[in-house]
């Protein structure tokens, strides 16, 4: 465990002291996003705009989350165990990609609809059998979704056919 704090701690510093753009906490062995992290970054979380925290064992994003990373374009959850995401997601105005393939997702994350600035949504080996294609269909920059490997229901599967302004990477059925 003293390795795993220690290497957020290095990955922390090396963000700060670099003044970087981007925070790579994957593979941190986390279960939440450290509140300490958010006192050290306070400087600087204005200019990160990539931040990456797969493959750890995270269960929930706190509010304090998206309300301190205001600028970001790309978030990357990755192989966690997330279920959810806060209200406060919405508040992402900048955000252009997000990452939450290999979670725990049954049901599609709505507040994703609602950030008019998202490109790419990657949602690949969760549990979900619905998506809002309308809802999706409305966002404006919406240009790539992927929803291989979860259990879509029959019309998910036949609304998903249809043309859409963006590319859908879904399994056919044969």
């Amino acid at each position: 465990m003293a390795q795993a704090v220690a290497n957020v701690a290095r990955r922390v510093n090396a963000t700060v002291e670099e003044g970087l753009d981007h925070l790579d906490l994957s593979n941190c062995k986390l279960i939440s996003f450290p509140d300490g992290i958010f006192k050290v970054l306070s400087s600087v979380s204005e200019n990160i705009r990539v931040i990456t925290l797969a493959d750890n064992e995270m269960k929930a994003i706190s509010s304090k989350f998206f309300s301190t990373f205001t600028q970001l374009r790309e978030l990357d959850l990755r192989g966690n165990v997330l279920s959810k995401l806060p209200e406060s997601l919405e508040e992402m105005r900048h955000l252009t990609s997000i990452n939450l393939a290999n979670n725990n997702f049954s049901t599609f994350p709505e507040k994703l609809t609602q950030i008019t600035t998202l490109e790419q949504i990657n949602l690949e080996g969760n549990r979900i059998t619905e998506i809002p294609v309308d809802r999706l269909s409305a966002m404006p920059a919406l240009k790539w979704l992927n929803v291989m490997s979860n259990p879509l229901d029959a019309n998910t599967q036949s609304a998903l056919t249809s043309p859409h302004k963006f590319e859908i990477l879904s399994q056919r059925e044969s």
